[in-house]
């Protein structure tokens, strides 16, 4: 049976790093091929891979990751929110299909809200 993640590309917004470490290396227990982690919006935006599906967290350094979440939805690459804000109507209202796991979150239902994402994005690819 494959990992779930194998071979994938993924990207991490997260701005607390033991968090970020925490992720990336649950990514990789799960068969992801490369995750790229980006601590602040500038340099996720500077990370010229393209990836399979991203991870981020609904704030970073204070500021919100709505337009950077945009940029993935328009590019077509899945993504979950991954954040302590969850009660924040923004990531309802304008997000409404992204999975959004709440801190602090099990590693299994990170990856499996990563998962579905994928899922749901080659779903709707194929229609």
């Amino acid at each position: 049976m494959s990992s779930p993640l194998s071979g994938l590309r993924i990207l991490v917004l997260e701005d607390e790093a033991l968090i970020a470490l925490d992720v990336e290396q649950l990514c990789r227990d799960h068969g992801a091929g490369e995750v790229a982690i980006a601590g602040n919006l500038r340099e996720a935006r500077e990370i010229s891979a393209p990836f399979d599906a991203a991870i981020i967290d609904v704030m970073i350094g204070g500021e919100p990751t709505f337009d950077f979440a945009r940029s993935l939805e328009a590019a077509g690459v899945p993504f979950v929110f991954a954040s302590g804000y969850d009660k924040l109507d923004e990531i309802f209202v304008d997000f409404p299909d992204v999975t959004l796991v709440s801190k602090p979150y099990a590693g299994a239902d990170l990856i499996e809200a990563v998962t579905e994402s994928i899922r749901k994005r080659a779903r709707s690819a194929d229609s």
